[in-house]
C-alpha cells in the first residue's frame, strides 16, 4: 500500500488487519477433502494396518468397539487425536510394553520402529485418507450400463428434473428444503459459476429492479451465449484435467506439447462433448499433447514413461478411475490391477511394452485391451492409430454409461461445491443419490452432449438458486447429507480477474500462446486496449500462491483450504499490492465528482452485488475522509478484497 497499513490510524488498521485474518479463517472448508499429506497412505500406511490391526478390527469386526474400516469410525474410536500424535491413545498401544494393552496382543508380531514412526508422522499430518477406501468389503460395484431413472412427482410447481429428485430426497432423508438466493446474491453466483466474472454494479441493479418471472432463466441463457466469457472461464477447469499450460515442464525441448488452441475453440463452438473426448483419445495433430503427456528428461521410474501416463490420465479425467496405485502393482484401494493398467497403455504404445513391478520388470509383455471389455474390445493387432480410435470409439460408447456420470458429476462439483459422488475421482464410491446421478447422465446424452445444457439445468432449478448450507451442516468423515449448494472459494483465477475488474486494471497483452489463437477465433472484437482474463495470461506468483497449478500432473480438484502462506500473499503481495495502486489512482480520477458515500456503495455492489450496511458505510467512509482520494481507495479496496464475502462464492 502507498501509505502501509500502519501508517493508518488504529482503526482503520484494525479493521484492515481483521478482514486478513478472516479472509484465513473463514473460508470454507469440505471436510470430505483431506490434507495434503507427505505420508504415503496407500502404500505406507494401509500395509501396516492391515499387516497389524485388520484381523480384529475390520470388515464385520470391531474389538473394543474399535474399527478402522474407514477414516470416520478411526476416529470416533477415540484412539487417535488428529494432528496429535502425543495425545493418541493408538500411539500408546503400539508401543508400550504393558501386556494387558498392547496391541497387537502378546504373541503377534510387534509394530516395528520404522512403522511406528510412519504411524506417528500419518497422525501428525492430521490422518490423510485415500478417498472412498475402506477396510471393510466394498460390495458397492457403480454400474457401466446408463439407466433411465422415473422422475418423482412435481412438488410445488418445482417441475425442473433436478428439483423433483431433489425434493423426493429431501423428503425420505428428513432434511428441510433450503431457502431461496436472493436476486442480487444468484446474479453474483451464477455469473461467477457460469462464465468466471463478477456481475456489474449496473447489471446487478437492474436484474434485482427486474419483475419478468422467469428473468433467472434468462439471465443464466444470457450468460451461456456468450461465447468468449464462457469459454475463457472454463478453459482453467480443462487445462487443469488436460495439464495444459503455456510455459513449464517439458515445452521448451519439445517434451510436452499445449492444446491450447484446440481447446479454446472446442470451447467457443460448445463442441459435443463425446466429439471433444474422442478428438483428445484418437487426436488430430493440434489436440495431441494430451494424451503425448510430458516426456520427462533423465531416467524415469516405469510408472512416469509416457505409456503410463496415457494409462493414468485418460481414465482418471474421463472415467474418474485412479490408476496411479495400480500403475506399480495391484491395487491397494480398488479393484484396477496392475495388468489392466498396462493393457491400457499397450493401446497407446508404439513398441512392446513390458509389465513393470514395483518398477522392476516381470518378463511379461502387456497387451492392449481397455477396462470394460462388456461394450467392446480394442483389436491388439491393429496400429496404434487405429487402437486409438477403437478406444475413443468405446469410451464414448452409448453403453458406456460411466463416461457421461463421470462428467455430470464434475459439472454438478463445479456448482454445487460437492460432488453426487465424491470426491470427483472416485467413481467407485456409491453416490449420495443415484437417480440424480443417472437423470444428469442420460440427458447429457439426450441433449447430443451438450455441456451447456447440463449447466443450463443445473443452475436453473431451485436447488442450485438455495442459500449455500451452514458450515454445521458440511459432510463429516465419510458421511454425507445433503443440505443445499456448497460455498465455494473463488479459483485463483476468479480472485485474480475480479480483483481486475473493481480496479479496471488488468494485462493489456495476452500470452504469445493465447495471442495465436485468439487471433484466430475473434480477432475482430478485439478493442487496442482491451484488458485480457488470468487464463490468457503465464501464472505469476500471487495465481501459483492461490492454487493455479503448474499442471504437470491432472488437476481434477484445487485445495478448498485457504493456507497461512496464501493469507500473507493476500496481505502483501507485490502482485495485488501494485494492482490495488494503480486501479485506486484510476478511479479516483474517474470519480472525482462522486461523494465518499457513493464511491462506497459502488466499490459494494461491484464487489458484492450488495449494499453496504449502515455500519459498513461509516466505517468504509471513514477510511476516504480527510485522505488523498487515490490512498483512501487503495485502502478500501483491499479491505473488501479481503473480505470472506468477496473471496467466496455462496
Amino acid at each position: 500500500m502507498t501509505t502501509g497499513i500502519m501508517e493508518l490510524n488504529d482503526h482503520r488498521r484494525n479493521l484492515l488487519v481483521l478482514g486478513m485474518t478472516w479472509a484465513l479463517l473463514s473460508c470454507p472448508r469440505s471436510t470430505a477433502e483431506e490434507p495434503t499429506a507427505k505420508v504415503d497412505f496407500a502404500h505406507q500406511i494401509v500395509p501396516v494396518l492391515k499387516q497389524h490391526c485388520a484381523e480384529c478390527h475390520s470388515g464385520t469386526r470391531a474389538e473394543g468397539g474399535f474399527s478402522i474400516n474407514n477414516r470416520g469410525l478411526l476416529l470416533e474410536a477415540g484412539v487417535v487425536t488428529e494432528g496429535d500424535s502425543d495425545d493418541s491413545y493408538l500411539m500408546e498401544l503400539i508401543t508400550t510394553d504393558d501386556e494387558d494393552i498392547q496391541m497387537p496382543p502378546p504373541g503377534k508380531p510387534r509394530v516395528a520402529a520404522e512403522q511406528v514412526s510412519l504411524v506417528r508422522s500419518w497422525i501428525d499430518e492430521r490422518l490423510p485418507w485415500e478417498p472412498g477406501f475402506t477396510f471393510a468389503e466394498n460390495s458397492y460395484e457403480p454400474p457401466l450400463l446408463p439407466r433411465r431413472p422415473e422422475l418423482p412427482p412435481v412438488v410445488a410447481g418445482r417441475a425442473n428434473p433436478v428439483d423433483r429428485i431433489i425434493d423426493a430426497h429431501l423428503e425420505e432423508t428428513g432434511v428441510p428444503r433450503p431457502a431461496p438466493l436472493g436476486d442480487a446474491a444468484f446474479y453474483r453466483r451464477v455469473s461467477l459459476d457460469l462464465v468466471g466474472l463478477l456481475p456489474s454494479a449496473e447489471e446487478v441493479e437492474a436484474f434485482v429492479a427486474d419483475t419478468s418471472p422467469n428473468k433467472r432463466e434468462q439471465l443464466v441463457d444470457r450468460l451461456l451465449e456468450d461465447r468468449v466469457a464462457y469459454a475463457q472461464h472454463w478453459m482453467s477447469f480443462w487445462n487443469d484435467l488436460l495439464r495444459n499450460e503455456y510455459d513449464g515442464t517439458g515445452y521448451v525441448d519439445g517434451g510436452r506439447r499445449p492444446i491450447g488452441a484446440w481447446l479454446y475453440r472446442s470451447l467457443m463452438e460448445n463442441k459435443p462433448y463425446d466429439q471433444f473426448v474422442r478428438e483428445l483419445i484418437d487426436p488430430t495433430d493440434e489436440s495431441r499433447g494430451f494424451i503425448n503427456g510430458i516426456k520427462w528428461r533423465g531416467s524415469v521410474n516405469a510408472s512416469q514413461t509416457n505409456e503410463i501416463q496415457f494409462a493414468q490420465n485418460v481414465p482418471q479425467v474421463f472415467l474418474g478411475i485412479n490408476l496411479k496405485c495400480a500403475s506399480c502393482h495391484d491395487s491397494f484401494i480398488d479393484r484396477w490391477t496392475l495388468e489392466e493398467t498396462y493393457a491400457l497403455a499397450a493401446v497407446y504404445s508404439d513398441h512392446p511394452l513390458e509389465i513393470h513391478r514395483c518398477d522392476k520388470p516381470i518378463g511379461k509383455q502387456a497387451s492392449a485391451a481397455w477396462l470394460f471389455p462388456e461394450i467392446g474390445e480394442v483389436d491388439a493387432n491393429l496400429p496404434r492409430d487405429e487402437r486409438l480410435e477403437q478406444l475413443s470409439k468405446l469410451m464414448t460408447h452409448k453403453d458406456n454409461g460411466r463416461f457421461t456420470r463421470t462428467m455430470v458429476n464434475r459439472l454438478w462439483c463445479q456448482l454445487m461445491g460437492r460432488g453426487i459422488v465424491h470426491p470427483t475421482d472416485s467413481m467407485q464410491t456409491e453416490p449420495w443419490n443415484e437417480d440424480l446421478l443417472d437423470w444428469l447422465a442420460v440427458d447429457l446424452v439426450d441433449n447430443g452432449y451438450d455441456l451447456k445444457s447440463t449447466l443450463r439445468t443445473i443452475a436453473t432449478s431451485e436447488a442450485y438458486q438455495s442459500q449455500a448450507s451452514k458450515d454445521d451442516e458440511q459432510p463429516q468423515g465419510n458421511e454425507f447429507a445433503y443440505h443445499g449448494p456448497i460455498a465455494k472459494r473463488m479459483t485463483a483465477e476468479q480472485f485474480v480477474d475480479a480483483v481486475w475488474q473493481l480496479t479496471g486494471t488488468g494485462p493489456t497483452k495476452p500470452h504469445d500462446k493465447a495471442n495465436e489463437f485468439l487471433t484466430k477465433h475473434d480477432g475482430e472484437q478485439r478493442a487496442p486496449n482491451e484488458r485480457y482474463r488470468s487464463v490468457l495470461v503465464a501464472s505469476d506468483l500471487l495465481m501459483r500462491s492461490l492454487g493455479r497449478p503448474n499442471r504437470e500432473q491432472v488437476v481434477t480438484s484445487r485445495p478448498p483450504l485457504l493456507t497461512t502462506l496464501q493469507a500473507l500473499d493476500l496481505s502483501n503481495s507485490p502482485t495485488l499490492v501494485t494492482t490495488l495502486h494503480e486501479g485506486a489512482t484510476q478511479l479516483a480520477t474517474k470519480w472525482e465528482d462522486k461523494s465518499d458515500v457513493e464511491v462506497v456503495e459502488t466499490i459494494y455492489v461491484d464487489a458484492l452485488s450488495r449494499k453496504p450496511t449502515d455500519k459498513e458505510r461509516t466505517i468504509a467512509v471513514s477510511i476516504l475522509e480527510g485522505r488523498p482520494r487515490a490512498e483512501g481507495l487503495e485502502d478500501l479496496l483491499w479491505a473488501v478484497t479481503m473480505l470472506p464475502e468477496f473471496q467466496i462464492i455462496r
